[in-house]
């Protein structure tokens, strides 16, 4: 946990160097291209080890990166290419930008079906954490 620490220390004093030397929008703009591509990477990975079955959690783990690292790539080449459609989202690029947040979706459905094993658990139990989960946010959508 220690080395946890330290390195999410050692991280927050960079992206606050980037901050001091760059300006925000800059560090922002640096940090999501960043991690954007670190999550296609690891998707990569997590794929191939899919593939050579090294896990069952591989496939759920695959599709989050990739859903995770393409939503916030299309995030950071709006903001780079200075896209009006970084208000309100039309047409294909709406459709692109769902097309990545179900793949983020699935991945994390994948999850929960997989470690529903590990309480016991067996059938369609494991979709009760992802119903919530819809239920929530659109009764904030409704308070909005």
């Amino acid at each position: 946990m220690k080395q946890v620490v330290t390195l999410y220390g050692v991280v927050l004093g960079a992206l606050a160097l980037a901050v001091a030397g760059l300006g925000v929008a800059e560090a922002l703009l640096l940090t999501f291209g960043a991690i954007a591509l670190m999550a296609l990477t690891i998707s990569g990975t997590f794929l191939w080890l899919w593939q050579v079955r090294a896990t069952p959690l591989a496939l759920g783990m695959s599709l989050s990166w990739a859903g995770s690292g393409l939503t916030t790539g299309w995030w950071w080449a709006m903001q780079v290419l200075q896209s009006p459609l970084c208000g309100p989202v039309a047409g294909i690029e709406a459709a692109a930008l769902f097309l990545f947040l179900s793949l983020l979706i699935s991945g994390a459905v994948l999850h929960f079906s997989v470690i529903q094993g590990t309480f016991g658990l067996s059938g369609l139990k494991f979709l009760w954490p992802v119903f919530g989960a819809v239920i929530v946010s659109f009764g904030v959508l409704l308070i909005l």
